[in-house]
């Protein structure tokens, strides 16, 4: 039980008591002491599933092919690959050069004769506890590389750079950086981001090789704005994009002409995103300016904030990407709940590429080469393990290159996926995708995952671990409530600001009508992040349709983090939740929502929350104080705490670690779903 130390919260003229609040204070010898008191816990609560752990871990590496590689890709002169080898924890990046258009056969676990590695993760890692590679970058040329790593889980990279011809590491080292960069088109010099104390990428910084003054060539002053900078395709322009959730701004630079000043394509109008993509002679621009589901038009090279449509707004079609090439260009849309890709022939007609599954996900994958007769993409259902196929503009045909090994003898016909149909409160129809073995008895134990924030879609595709309860007669659901993106902006903004109770409604719905229809005798819910603060909003609502919660880094103090300007995150995203600081409605409707703030002294079904001590996304002490409540308030539980004392937001970094933490939550799950 954590201690009660009264801190008064006044907001509005509404006074509230937080007990837990002392939970925040990360360098306070008590709360560390706490945490893992909370973890010695755990374990003693759960040491009856050590076997069950243990079994479920090695299905997952029994299913896996530890030593494999991805697909080559083609970038100039190269086939650039990674590999992975049984009992190493983390990817190497591979190259050999190209000696034609055919990619070469690799057979894993043996090497080619002029392979050259260029980046090992294990290596990197060495006995470190957690690894992340931030950012891994090629320069145009070929002879440089640009990476970036962090050792804490904080996502806060250190910057370095290798030549690739002698194999050395240049001296220059930046610290503090944050994801991503560019390179000049001559490689002389690459462009990078800072974060604030507040977590937010403002600064855009260029660094010339073998010099130590960076020079800063853009700062974003307005505290609810990302920025971030990239190359085109073409290797023509450096893109600088500074955007909030809302609305989005763009300066464009000739990339052979790193030290030139950006040009503004068009200036920032609140609730007005645009992106804009280099194809040849002109440019593609994706917008929403008077078109929800997004425009896809074209802008002449000189003048880039002249549009002019292309494709038309569409109500039931959201335009996602657009990725352009020499002599076509490939949208990356979505329509009733599903992911699909257009194709822009040069001179020709527009089309659809077509698949045959009900259900599935797809997208273009890699495609560095400007100058290409193929799309790469990347395909995957809830029964197909993730592929990779080429498709041939000129013959219009679909070539498999790989689909990921399932080892142990899977065979997808042994499994059927379904679209199911929950009623919202409102009336509203929210997708329900479903898959199981068609050998499964109904009704039968549920795991439901939801997210429902962001215009984030969690499309239905495959999952080796998720196989571990589809095949103890699971069910695994995916609901698709408002507040994501499945069924475009619409389906975002109805779940979003004071809109926001719907995403949690609509669980719940999903919950039941699952039940309902005979699909599942127990529901176990699952989410992460955003997600997380779903588990909590959605077991306040109806504790008694949940059999269990697993909340993995969850976001369940939203209201007490929104209203602190200061931490992680929070300005930025008032345009996702409100501004409760501000804003007496929306503090008001807030609290009505925010799961620690709703705990009351009804049973709760058991809850598992995992977090990290060093995220920086959603801070380890929401789930800290939420079970804090939970058992100080409720009936029932268990209510359980894990924190990983060395990770970030993503958990453990190396795959075998990642695998048994996987199989920890799983191991939880089915004792909740056969109990």
């Amino acid at each position: 039980m954590a201690k009660k130390v009264p801190a008064e919260r006044t907001h509005h003229g509404d006074t509230v008591i937080d007990e837990y609040a002392w939970l925040t204070d990360k360098d306070d010898p008590e709360t560390i002491s706490y945490l893992e008191a909370e973890n010695a816990f755990l374990k003693e609560e759960t040491a009856h599933l050590t076997e069950l752990q243990e079994q479920v871990f090695q299905e997952i590496k029994g299913r896996t092919q530890e030593t494999d590689l991805s697909v080559p890709s083609r970038k100039g002169g190269w086939w650039y690959f990674t590999r992975t080898e049984e009992g190493k924890q983390y990817a190497t990046s591979c190259r050999v050069p190209a000696d034609g258009d055919t990619p070469p056969e690799i057979t894993p676990g043996e090497r080619l004769d002029r392979e050259q590695v260029i980046l090992d993760g294990n290596e990197l890692a060495g006995d470190s506890a957690f690894f992340s590679v931030g950012t891994s970058s090629v320069a145009p040329d070929g002879t440089m590389l640009a990476y970036s790593t962090d050792f804490k889980g904080d996502e806060r990279f250190t910057l370095r750079f290798k030549n690739l011809v002698t194999g050395e590491l240049l001296a220059d080292e930046i610290s503090d950086i944050f994801y991503g960069g560019a390179w000049s088109a001559d490689g002389s010099a690459f462009f990078y981001t800072r974060v604030d104390d507040a977590w937010r990428p403002f600064q855009v910084y260029r660094h010339t090789l073998g010099t130590s003054e960076d020079v800063l060539v853009y700062e974003e002053t307005d505290e609810r704005f990302w920025v971030g900078i990239g190359l085109t395709r073409s290797e023509r322009y450096l893109v600088l994009g500074s955007g909030s959730k809302i609305t989005s701004e763009v300066r464009i630079l000739d990339a052979a002409d790193p030290a030139g000043e950006f040009r503004l394509v068009r200036p920032r109008k609140t609730g007005v995103e645009y992106g804009v993509e280099h194809a040849g002679d002109f440019f593609y621009v994706l917008h929403n300016e008077n078109a929800q589901n997004f425009e896809l038009a074209t802008a002449p090279l000189d003048d880039p904030g002249s549009w002019t449509a292309l494709i038309e707004h569409r109500d039931d079609t959201r335009l996602l990407e657009i990725d352009a090439f020499a002599g076509h260009a490939v949208v990356h849309f979505r329509r009733d709940g599903l992911t699909g890709l257009r194709v822009l022939p040069e001179g020709e007609a527009p089309y659809e590429i077509g698949f045959p599954e009900p259900l599935y996900d797809v997208g273009p994958a890699g495609n560095p080469e400007f100058v290409t007769n193929r799309l790469r993409l990347a395909y995957t259902s809830m029964v197909t393990p993730a592929s990779v196929y080429d498709y041939d503009l000129a013959t219009r045909e679909l070539i498999l290159l790989k689909q990921r090994p399932v080892l142990g003898g899977y065979d997808a016909e042994d499994y059927e996926q379904f679209r199911e149909w929950a009623t919202a409160e409102d009336g509203t129809e929210i997708p329900v995708s479903v898959v199981k073995r068609k050998d499964t008895t109904l009704p039968a134990p549920t795991l439901l995952y939801g997210y429902g924030s962001y215009e984030t879609s969690i499309d239905p595709g495959f999952s080796v671990p998720r196989l571990s309860l589809l095949d103890r007669g699971f069910v695994f659901a995916i609901a698709h409530v408002r507040g994501g993106g499945e069924m475009g902006r619409r389906w975002y903004e109805e779940g979003k600001l004071t809109s926001k109770k719907n995403t949690f409604t609509d669980f719940v719905a999903a919950a039941g009508h699952l039940k309902q229809a005979g699909w599942s005798g127990k529901v176990i819910a699952r989410g992460g992040s955003a997600g997380g603060l779903l588990m909590g909003a959605a077991v306040n609502l109806a504790p008694e349709e949940f059999a269990g919660v697993v909340a993995e880094v969850p976001f369940v103090d939203a209201l007490n983090t929104i209203l602190d300007p200061s931490l992680p995150l929070t300005v930025i995203e008032w345009d996702e939740w409100g501004d409760p600081l501000h804003n007496a409605d929306v503090y008001a409707y807030m609290k009505g929502y925010t799961p620690y703030e709703n705990v009351d002294d009804r049973a709760y079904p058991p809850i598992l929350a995992i977090t990290s001590l060093n995220d920086t996304r959603v801070l380890y002490h929401e789930p800290a104080k939420w079970i804090a409540r939970l058992r100080a308030t409720a009936s029932g539980g268990p209510f359980l705490l894990k924190t990983e004392m060395g990770a970030g937001h993503g958990g453990r970094s190396g795959r075998y670690d990642a695998w048994r933490e996987e199989a920890f939550a799983l191991s939880w799950i089915i004792e909740r779903g056969t109990e």
